[in-house]
C-alpha cells in the first residue's frame, strides 16, 4: 500500500503564499487520482482541490478556485498545492490522499473515494 507524507504546512500571514508537497512512497501513485483535503477542529473533511493521473485533469472547491493551484511531478513521485492570496479561513490540516481505486470517474471529491491518507500538515493563516 502506498503511503504519502504531507510537507510544507507552517504559520503564514494572510495575503501570503504557501506551497504543500504530497509525496508517495512509489510509483503506483502515478495511477490514481490524488487528492488535497482539509479539516478544522468539529469539522468534517473538506474537498479542496484534485488532479488526474497525468495532470491533465483539476478540479477545486470555490472557497479555493482561483487562489490554489495543484500539480504534480509523477517522476518525483509528488503532488503540490501551490496557495496563494491565504486568508484565515484557509487555516487547518491539510491531507493528501489518492483515490481508493482506479476509476474514470471525474472529479472525485468525496473523501470516502479516497485511501491512503498521510498524517496532514498544519497551516495556520494569522496576523
Amino acid at each position: 500500500q502506498v503511503q504519502l507524507v504531507e510537507l510544507g504546512g507552517g504559520l503564514v500571514q494572510p495575503g501570503d503564499s504557501l506551497t504543500l508537497s504530497c509525496v508517495a512512497s512509489d510509483q503506483t501513485v502515478s495511477k490514481y487520482v490524488v487528492g488535497w483535503f482539509r479539516q478544522t477542529p468539529g469539522r468534517e473533511r473538506e474537498f479542496v482541490s484534485a488532479i488526474s493521473r497525468a495532470g491533465a485533469l483539476t478540479d477545486y472547491a470555490d472557497s479555493v478556485k482561483g487562489r490554489f493551484t495543484i500539480s504534480r511531478d509523477n517522476a518525483a513521485n509528488t503532488v503540490y498545492l501551490q496557495m496563494k492570496w491565504l486568508n484565515p479561513e484557509d487555516t487547518a490540516v491539510y491531507y493528501c490522499a489518492k483515490e481508493r481505486r482506479e476509476s474514470t470517474i471525474w472529479p472525485v471529491r468525496s473523501q470516502y473515494e479516497y485511501d491512503s491518507w498521510g498524517q496532514g500538515t498544519q497551516v495556520t493563516v494569522s496576523s
